[in-house]
């Protein structure tokens, strides 16, 4: 094969990959399931919520990404806060919203009948997607598990913010620190339009931001060590600011 052939092919499908990345692979539309393409780990972790939801009751339920599943690493206030609703976490990590639609269409909230589900969801699309095309999946969702589980009370959370990060643990470079002020300013969006879903009935919004902000508005290291996914203190801290909120729902 020639050089002048090699530059051919390659320019084909240089413009077949174009074409295919504006049509918008089936990943990067919100709203549409898709199962993570991971090496099974996605599936994984979904076979261990659908055998959650088979092996006892649950009161409360949890979804979301690794923010959420990350409650797993403090099971202390876990325990302490909502053992006594059996609750269930069905957070995945590295999930986007078209992620827990595909869950849900694929069993997760069968046989199940939570009392409240606590959704929070968008921060690993902040990136690609706008905020209302977030919002409109956040809202897909909620109606999902209305159409579900009816008798549940949906408590939709704001994203929580997020600080410039390196996901290897590597310098922070200016490009990070650009990348999470474009991410911030779809969440701040994104968060005016969940908080529009509160019906003050079944569907409660709840914005806990600020409680994992300092005085001088960034996150402490404390809170967040990567600055996204909260520490022990920072878990604490989300118990502390939802349970009044989760107490008037669970009555």
């Amino acid at each position: 094969m020639t050089f002048t052939t090699l530059r051919r092919l390659a320019l084909v499908l240089c413009l077949a990959s174009c074409q295919a990345f504006a049509q918008g692979y089936p990943d990067e539309n919100p709203s549409q399931p898709y199962a993570k393409q991971d090496d099974g780990k996605f599936l994984k972790k979904h076979g261990v919520n659908l055998a959650r939801a088979k092996s006892g009751p649950v009161g409360l339920l949890f979804i979301g990404d690794s923010i959420t599943d990350n409650w797993r690493k403090a099971p202390h206030i876990w325990d302490a806060y909502y053992a006594k609703y059996q609750a269930a976490n069905f957070g995945i990590g590295g999930d986007r919203t078209q992620h827990v639609i595909w869950r849900i269409e694929h069993g997760e909230l069968e046989g199940i009948a939570p009392k409240v589900t606590v959704l929070m969801l968008g921060t690993n699309n902040s990136l690609h997607n706008s905020a209302a095309e977030i919002a409109a999946a956040n809202r897909k969702i909620v109606g999902m598990i209305r159409t579900r589980l009816p008798q549940t009370k949906v408590l939709v959370l704001g994203v929580f913010p997020r600080g410039p990060r390196d996901r290897f643990g590597g310098p922070v470079t200016p490009a990070l620190v650009e990348e999470a002020a474009k991410r911030m300013a779809t969440i701040n969006a994104l968060n005016a339009e969940l908080a529009k879903m509160d019906d003050g009935k079944t569907v409660r919004y709840l914005d806990i931001s600020k409680a994992f902000l300092g005085q001088d508005g960034k996150i402490p290291f404390s809170i967040m060590p990567d600055q996204l996914h909260p520490g022990a203190a920072g878990y604490q801290v989300w118990a502390d600011a939802m349970q009044p909120t989760l107490d008037e729902m669970m009555k």
